[in-house]
């Protein structure tokens, strides 16, 4: 039985081994994931699909700009297993991603993807004309929805990333237990 639940932290490695093999290395390049560097997802709208305990679907949602002034949140990346695919998974989880940013009272959801698969949900071109990426993109792959009526009205500029920086790892932290790690047990002075 798959089931869709807020994403764990315990869930990294495994979800970053399903973006591996859904989307490759390229996925470090994409413009949208310059948005996403050093940052956390947007609170409480990190979402993973199980079965059977195994991470099968992700789908994460981040605060962004859309513009000046406009808040928003930028979708992506969705991700489900190719054993997976054509079962109407990656549709549950955007409903359900959806539907989370609205009960949190987010106003507009921004993404970059195919037209005809985002359609369904609502998602369109119809307010995202005046704004752009900070990097390479296909303008009309620029999708957003409204949450809220009139969200988007004005949107204008570049979409920028805003929302809370990721942790910074402690540097000293991270040498003392490399150390740790490499030095054996018969090498340690009594």
């Amino acid at each position: 039985m798959t089931a869709i639940r807020q994403e764990k932290l315990s869930d990294f490695d495994a979800r970053e081994a399903l973006l591996d093999r859904a989307y490759g290395p390229s996925r470090f390049t994409k413009t949208s994931q310059r948005l996403r560097e050093d940052r956390l997802a947007a609170a409480g709208l990190s979402f993973v699909a199980t079965d059977k305990g195994q991470i099968i679907g992700s789908v994460r949602l981040w605060d962004v700009c859309a513009g000046p002034g406009k808040a928003a949140l930028l979708l992506g990346p969705l991700a489900v297993a190719p054993e997976h695919r054509s079962k109407g998974l990656g549709g549950r989880l955007m409903k359900h991603a959806i539907a989370a940013a609205r009960m949190r009272g987010h106003g507009a959801i921004l993404l970059v993807g195919d037209a005809p698969y985002y359609q369904r949900f609502g998602f369109s071109t119809q307010k995202t004309g005046s704004l752009w990426m900070p990097g390479a993109y296909e303008q009309h792959r620029l999708l957003g929805i409204e949450l809220q009526a009139g969200a988007l009205d004005g949107a204008r500029g570049l979409i920028g990333a805003t929302g809370r920086l990721a942790p910074k790892p402690d540097l000293h932290e991270l040498v003392a237990a490399a150390q740790r790690a490499v030095k054996s047990p018969t090498s340690r002075a009594a």
